[in-house]
C-alpha cells in the first residue's frame, strides 16, 4: 500500500515539505548567527575583512557566551524548528509522530547509553583507518585536516570551562540541546518518514545515517559518525521512543563535556585529542560483540512497550483519518 501521512501527503510530498522547512531553517540559522556574530566584531571592521574577523571573534574566549548562544540557536533553527513545522503540516499537532510517547523504562535508557558508549569504542579504530586511507590523497587530506582543525578550535572555544556554572551551562548547550535537536530531526522526522514510505527499516536507517554524518562536515570522521548514526537509528527502530535516543545521545555528549571540564580545570590550554581513547582493532571488535549483545537486551526490554506504541499509532490513524481503516479493510 502506498504511504500516506495523516494529512494525506505522499512520501515524496512529505519529503518535499521537510526539505522546504530545512531550507528555511538554514536561512534563519544563518541570519541568527550573523546577528549574534556582528555583536562580537569590533566596530569599524571593513566588509572585506568581515568573514576572517568574524571567525576569529567567535573563537575568542571573551565571546564564549555569545558563541554558545549562536550554536544553540543555530541548531534550533536548522534542525528543531524544521522538524516540528514539517510534522505539524504533514501529520498534525500530535508529537507522537516525532517519536514522543510515554512508553519508556529506565532499563531501556540504561541499555541505550551502554550501546552508544560501546559504539564509540567500536567506531574508534574505523576513524584511524579513515585517516590512514585519506593520507594517500594529499589534497583531500589537507582539506580534511583543515575541517578538523576548525571543528576542534570551535569545540575548545566553547569548552573554556573553568567553573561549575560554566560546566552546567555547557551540559545544556553542548550536550542536551544538540542531542534533542538532532534526534528529533534525523530519527523522529527523517528516519520515521523513510521507514513508513519505503517499508524498509534498514534502508531508512542507513540513508538517515549518511545524512546525519554528512551534516557534521568531517571527512576523517565520516565513517565513525555513520556508524554512530546507524546505531542510534537502530535504537529508535527497536524502541519506537525518541526519548531513549535523546537520553542516550545526551549522556554520551555529557561524558565528553565532563572530560573537557576536568581538563580545563587542570590546565590553561587543552588538546582535544586528550579526550580520545587510543583503541586497537581487537578492542573495537570486542566492543562490537558487546553492542550486539546490548541490542538483544534492548529488544527484550522493549518487548512490552513496542507493541503499545504500534497499537497507539494504529488507533491515532483510525481516529485522525477514519477512512484509512475502511480503505485498508477493502484492500485486504
Amino acid at each position: 500500500m502506498q504511504y500516506k501521512s495523516v494529512k494525506g501527503f505522499s512520501g515524496a510530498g512529505a519529503l518535499g515539505m521537510l526539505l522546504v522547512f530545512l531550507g528555511l531553517g538554514f536561512i534563519l540559522a544563518a541570519l541568527v548567527q550573523l546577528v549574534i556574530g556582528m555583536k562580537m566584531v569590533p566596530d569599524g571592521t571593513s566588509f572585506d575583512k568581515l568573514p576572517d574577523v568574524l571567525i576569529k571573534s567567535m573563537l575568542d574566549p571573551k565571546n564564549v557566551g555569545l558563541a554558545r548562544l549562536s550554536q544553540v540557536l543555530g541548531s534550533l533553527c536548522l534542525l528543531f524548528i524544521p522538524a516540528v513545522l514539517y510534522s505539524l503540516v504533514v501529520n498534525g499537532k500530535n508529537s507522537f509522530w516525532l517519536g514522543f510517547n510515554k512508553y519508556i523504562t529506565a532499563r531501556q535508557i540504561l541499555i541505550g547509553f551502554g550501546i552508544i558508549f560501546f559504539a564509540n569504542m567500536m567506531a574508534g579504530p574505523v576513524a584511524d583507518l579513515s585517516k590512514s586511507a585519506i593520507a594517500n590523497f594529499p589534497k583531500l587530506d589537507a582539506y580534511a585536516k583543515g575541517l578538523e582543525d576548525m571543528y576542534n578550535q570551535q569545540v575548545l572555544a566553547l569548552s573554556n570551562l573553568k567553573s561549575w556554572p560554566e560546566y552546567i551551562v555547557a551540559i545544556f548547550i553542548m550536550a542536551f540541546f544538540p542531542a534533542l535537536f538532532e534526534e528529533i530531526f534525523f530519527r523522529g522526522a527523517l528516519q520515521n518518514l523513510f521507514e513508513k514510505w519505503w517499508k524498509s527499516p534498514l534502508m531508512a536507517i542507513f540513508i538517515s545515517s549518511i545524512i546525519f554524518s554528512l551534516i557534521h562536515f568531517s571527512i576523517y570522521l565520516f565513517l565513525t559518525r555513520l556508524i554512530l548514526g546507524f546505531v542510534l537509528g537502530l535504537m529508535f527502530y527497536k524502541t519506537k521512543n525518541i526519548w531513549v535516543n535523546v537520553v542516550a545521545h545526551f549522556l554520551n555528549n555529557a561524558f565528553a563535556v565532563t572530560q573537557l571540564f576536568i581538563l580545563s580545570r587542570q590546565k590553561d590550554k587543552i588538546d582535544i585529542n586528550e579526550t580520545e581513547f587510543q583503541l586497537t582493532w581487537w578492542m573495537g571488535l570486542l566492543a562490537l560483540v558487546v553492542v550486539v549483545a546490548l541490542f538483544k537486551g534492548l529488544e527484550k526490554a522493549s518487548v512490552t512497550n513496542k507493541p503499545k506504541v504500534e497499537a497507539k499509532e494504529q488507533l491515532l490513524l483510525e481516529t485522525e483519518d477514519p477512512f484509512r481503516s475502511f480503505a485498508d479493510n477493502v484492500r485486504n
